[in-house]
């Protein structure tokens, strides 16, 4: 069928006018075209939802169980190798405590290479050695490098030939604390003879920071600056309401729980109960954070709870003796800010007495050792700036206002910033007019002292 077409022109009709063509370029008439609307997605079902959060919450706890059974595995594998040191660096033995004329369960190592790289092109000669000793406090050796941002890795990064106390998982039959200290102080000899000129750089955590102050304040003393990281000296001192490990002592009764549990291991204090004793400080993060972050985070934090629990889960014991002797004279008697410490025979521990310079780094984070205990001690011995100034003794403190104790010695983050920034520093120590400085920074690592000594600026 075919349409038919007419010429006749409609009355009625009016044709509408003919829009005018825009002269405008294309762009911008793509400008001010209206967007396409995005398109909207449906809510999902809840039952969809419900499947997609079991299936999350199950694919999670498998993670979860499944590290924890590795975490066991990793402390079983450590057991039968014989707890060897959680260093993640080579290392070489320079001398064994056990086979010394006065023997205790300690060795000195020297780090020798970084994965596949050697050392020796890369330290620099005119920096003095650092000695790092580890805390004998219930867990093993190597805190203080077991990863490459550490106090080790930082001390390497300055260029300083780099040394590690370590200790062994036995003490030695009726080990002291007099023999612990005479076999550090020879590892301190040996590393000066290695040295000639250059008084090695001393680097304690926690309890390993006051057995070297110790060794400072005896009757021979030592020369090399020392760095206390986390130490307590001040045992009574603290906050009330938030240190109560201080009174743990008088409210436990004295010291008879230490003897009771050192006479049912045979002499042997185990330090499991030392950790035991950290965890009770919070039971919150014992209990239920730790294992919650691992949950929430299980890809980010699998290897990270891994690597720290491979330490944390190697108990390491002490001798009765040894554990009583801490105990009683420093815990509940507060002897060594009194200076009624007797080390030895004929030799009793005066602070006054120590000459190298310190610099002691606390954090306000830290439950365990916190700043109270680790600068109190200061006043105590030094009534007044002058006797300071008069003792010859330059202090330097820095503190952190959140880390924890742990932190203080494992954070990649202190160890970059605190860590790197003592190390750079301390060099000037000997340069300080005696005072009391204060670590700030100025930069991301520059670093300023202040303080009241005629050098501070």
């Amino acid at each position: 069928m075919t349409a038919k077409t007419s010429t006749a022109k409609a009355p009625s009709a009016r044709h509408a006018p003919r829009k005018r063509q825009s002269t405008a370029p294309q762009e911008a008439t793509d400008q001010v075209s209206a967007p396409e609307p995005k398109p909207v997605t449906a809510p999902s079902p809840p039952a969809a939802e419900l499947l997609t959060y079991q299936l999350d919450l199950w694919q999670r706890s498998v993670r979860y169980l499944d590290t924890l059974r590795e975490r066991a595995n990793n402390m079983m594998e450590h057991e039968r190798a014989g707890k060897p040191p959680l260093l993640d660096f080579d290392y070489e033995t320079i001398l064994d405590g056990r086979r010394l004329a006065r023997p205790a369960n300690y060795a000195l190592l020297r780090v020798t290479r970084v994965g596949d790289d050697c050392l020796e092109d890369c330290l620099d000669a005119s920096k003095p050695p650092v000695v790092i000793v580890d805390p004998r406090a219930g867990h093993g050796p190597g805190i203080g490098g077991f990863k490459r941002d550490s106090e080790v890795g930082m001390a390497l990064h300055e260029g300083h030939p780099v040394y590690f106390v370590i200790f062994f998982p036995e003490p030695l039959p009726g080990q002291t604390l007099d023999d612990v200290l005479h076999v550090l102080r020879r590892f301190v000899e040996a590393v000066a003879e290695r040295h000639p000129g250059q008084p090695p750089v001393l680097y304690g955590n926690c309890q390993a920071g006051w057995a070297i102050a110790l060794l400072s304040a005896d009757c021979e003393g030592l020369v090399g600056p020392a760095v206390l990281n986390g130490s307590p000296l001040s045992y009574w001192s603290g906050e009330s309401g938030v240190n109560p490990m201080r009174l743990a002592g008088g409210l436990l009764g004295g010291a008879w729980l230490m003897h009771l549990l050192a006479d049912l291991g045979d002499g042997r204090f185990d330090g499991a109960h030392l950790a035991s004793n950290f965890e009770s400080l919070k039971p919150a993060n014992t209990l239920w954070q730790k294992d919650y972050q691992l949950f929430a985070d299980i890809d980010g934090q699998r290897e990270r709870f891994l690597d720290f629990e491979r330490w944390w889960t190697g108990f390491y014991a002490l001798s009765k003796a040894e554990i009583t002797s801490i105990v009683e004279n420093l815990f509940i008697g507060n002897q060594l800010e009194r200076g009624e410490l007797q080390v030895c025979p004929g030799c009793t521990v005066d602070l006054r007495r120590i000459r190298n310079p310190l610099v002691i780094f606390a954090s306000s984070g830290d439950n365990i050792s916190p700043p109270h205990q680790a600068l109190n001690w200061i006043p105590a011995v030094y009534p007044s700036t002058e006797a300071l100034k008069a003792a010859d003794q330059r202090i330097v403190y820095l503190l952190n206002t959140h880390v924890g104790h742990l932190g203080i010695f494992v954070s990649s983050k202190v160890a970059r910033l605190e860590h790197r920034a003592i190390l750079e520093s301390v060099g000037e120590l000997n340069d300080l007019a005696p005072g009391l400085y204060e670590m700030g920074f100025e930069g991301l690592y520059g670093e300023s002292f202040r303080g009241n000594g005629e050098a501070a600026q």
